[in-house]
């Protein structure tokens, strides 16, 4: 074990399968030399090579479309989209060619590439740099959607996303890549180092996908979430005194189902908490799957707290931002119904 940032496991996880597996390939903006905005792939050009990690152009439909020729005929490609908001452009290559090749093709052929998004806000990026999007890719079909919190999950999942052969979307909070942020932005950063998450197997693991995981046992109520709102959730829980389960999705799609069902049946509550905007979110989806499977079991309607139904600002951050104190004020409300 080794103790590790966000960004130091995804490296890790990079370098692994780029010695385990000669048809694995790194490419990007910046990603080569540079080694990244974020310096996720620093290093990696230097030690396996150009023709292994490289620099692409300012082209985001051009970097995911070459990907998906690239996997189809046998490569698995790891491509970095240098911040979720600029994925746009490559949209249409996502739905209409990646995620419909298996289908389209009877089977014969696949697309095994993974896209790497750092994602999210807290970091003062405005509304070109904070998105969440994660509820555009769960709502295609032949794509799966992960979201690590922690840099083990990130590690194992990275994996196991680059040996899958389906599209991954691979969504990486940037707020994380350094430390545990539990929405308190005026309190001194916290880093991975001493944090139980924050030690990592230095070799080759795989997380599961489509495995949820308790984060934090509970008997009260429970909060369904994922990425940075796992810890602000863990805050409010500890700040409000309610003994919250907290389920950490790590997949968002494909779901496990079943760890969700099981928690809210046991608690009979449930609040969810992501940092996208709220309408058609993926916590309406996650809502309407705890009314379908739990009903009977519900003690209080189930809460949803988010992103509002606006641009992502600059200058009101943390008035944006699902912090605590919101996510507290739910939890609240959840037990007094």
């Amino acid at each position: 074990m080794a103790s590790m940032t966000m960004i130091q496991a995804l490296r890790s996880a990079m370098d692994v399968m780029l010695e385990r597996d000669d048809n694995v390939i790194v490419y990007g903006q910046d990603v080569g030399y540079f080694g990244g905005v974020f310096r996720c792939t620093e290093g990696l050009q230097a030690k396996y090579g150009r023709s292994r990690v490289f620099d692409a152009p300012i082209n985001e439909g051009g970097i995911v479309g070459s990907a998906i020729g690239m996997g189809a005929y046998g490569l698995r490609p790891v491509v970095e989209v240098q911040f979720a908001d600029y994925v746009y452009p490559a949209y249409d290559q996502i739905v209409s060619e990646a995620a419909r090749l298996r289908y389209r093709s009877a089977g014969d052929f696949t697309a095994p590439i993974t896209i790497r998004m750092p994602c999210g806000g807290g970091i003062y990026g405005g509304q070109t740099h904070s998105q969440s999007p994660e509820g555009l890719f769960t709502h295609v079909c032949g794509l799966r959607t992960v979201m690590p919190s922690n840099p083990r999950d990130a590690k194992g999942l990275l994996i196991a996303s680059i040996e899958n052969d389906d599209p991954v979307i691979f969504l990486e909070p940037k707020r994380l890549y350094n430390g545990p942020f539990d929405g308190h932005h005026d309190r001194p950063l916290v880093s991975w180092t001493g944090h139980p998450l924050g030690e990592v197997p230095e070799g080759y693991y795989t997380v599961p996908l489509e495995s949820a995981t308790v984060f934090r046992p509970g008997a009260d109520l429970t909060v369904i979430s994922y990425g940075t709102m796992v810890f602000v959730s863990e805050a409010a829980a500890k700040e409000t005194g309610i003994d919250a389960e907290i389920i950490d999705l790590r997949s968002l799609w494909p779901l496990d189902l079943e760890t969700l069902v099981a928690s809210v049946k046991k608690t009979g509550r449930c609040v969810i908490v992501h940092e996208a905007t709220r309408t058609s979110g993926f916590g309406a989806e996650l809502a309407a799957l705890v009314q379908e499977h739990c009903f009977h079991h519900l003690e209080a309607p189930i809460g949803r707290v988010a992103g509002w139904d606006t641009p992502y600002p600059h200058a009101q951050e943390w008035a944006y931002f699902p912090g605590p104190a919101r996510v507290g004020a739910a939890l609240r409300r959840a037990m007094e119904d």
